[in-house]
């Protein structure tokens, strides 16, 4: 009775119901189609499979903090260390493909294909490659007060006592081990490879002459560099970094043909929405011009060298190939 009383305001009703879930529906529609526009709306998580102080962590953590003002969003770091990465990009490969769960690693990620005959995920096709965070040198370090004065200490060292003398890494497949294998591939020397959890260990056994050299990240190593822990041999890029101007390339020490480098990127799960793979390479490019982040880049040696997922995915490409290269010529079985 009291509906047909006023059919004009149970009309009115009906058509304010109506127009109120079109519009929803249509918005849910909207936001299906273009999941990026809204992205992201929660928490953000980074996983990083190094440990804390790694040149991936210390990176990860300067865009990271501009990402939090960017996007009005927390964006956290977590370290997942173990298995050379293994571990964390493992969680990352298996979380949702939403954009809430990204990996952040370094140049190991180009690396590991190239030590282990069979990774627990596919590194073209289980992630997608967003973006680029910077690359810097790697600085051959050695202890303060060790013998090694120079390049040619070591070197001559070494074949002195081939298959004697110990050099360290951040862990089997990660760069700075083939970093380092390069390094002897090219003089001809033979070392005795000395695996540690992360880059912090390695860098404080070399620090400490138990072992004879680290190819260790400069953004890592720079802090013991200035503070005299250790002595540097050289940067492993072809000039000096303007972050440590004193310390010679080793190329300009009589190796010409030396160099390689280091980087660190962003990776996303296979079947992110491309708008939201597009969105986060755009913000971590953007970052590159905060102020902040150009200062904590240039302070430990780390250069913005933004490119599209296009050219990220390409670059990544390549230092596969690389690495590949390096580890078959330096007759490294891959486990």
């Amino acid at each position: 009775m009291y509906i047909t009383k006023r059919p004009r305001q149970f009309a009115q009703i009906i058509l304010n119901m109506t127009f109120g879930l079109g519009f929803a529906l249509t918005m849910n529609v909207s936001h299906a189609q273009n999941p990026g526009q809204n992205y992201p709306d929660r928490t953000v998580k980074m996983v990083v499979p190094l440990t804390p102080g790694s040149g991936a962590d210390i990176a990860g953590r300067v865009v990271a903090k501009s990402l939090n003002e960017t996007w009005k969003q927390s964006v956290i770091i977590e370290n997942r260390p173990g298995a050379g990465g293994l571990i964390g990009t493992g969680v990352v490969v298996n979380s949702e493909p939403d954009g809430y769960t990204l990996l952040v690693q370094s140049a190991s990620y180009a690396a590991n294909p190239a030590i282990y005959k069979k990774l627990p995920y596919d590194p073209l096709k289980s992630l997608i490659d967003v973006a680029i965070l910077g690359q810097t040198p790697y600085v051959m370090i050695t202890a303060a007060d060790g013998p090694y004065k120079s390049i040619r200490d070591l070197v001559a060292a070494a074949k002195a006592k081939p298959g004697e003398i110990t050099f360290a890494s951040a862990g089997v497949g990660s760069s700075t081990h083939l970093a380092a294998e390069y390094f002897n591939q090219l003089m001809g020397i033979k070392l005795i490879h000395v695996p540690y959890k992360g880059s912090p260990e390695a860098i404080q056994d070399t620090i400490s002459g138990r072992t004879a050299f680290y190819m260790a990240p400069l953004d890592t190593a720079i802090g013991q560099l200035k503070g005299g822990k250790a002595r540097a041999l050289g940067v492993s890029s072809k000039t000096r970094n303007a972050a440590v101007p004193d310390i010679p390339s080793i190329a300009e020490q009589g190796y010409p043909n030396f160099e390689i480098g280091l980087w660190f990127g962003v990776w996303a799960p296979a079947g992110t929405p491309p708008a939201i793979v597009t969105k986060i390479n755009q913000s971590v490019n953007q970052s590159m011009l905060d102020p902040e982040v150009k200062t904590a880049y240039e302070t430990k040696g780390i250069k913005a060298t933004p490119m599209s997922p296009a050219e990220f995915s390409k670059f990544v490409r390549e230092e596969i190939t690389k690495y590949q290269k390096i580890a078959k010529e330096a007759a490294i079985e891959p486990q």
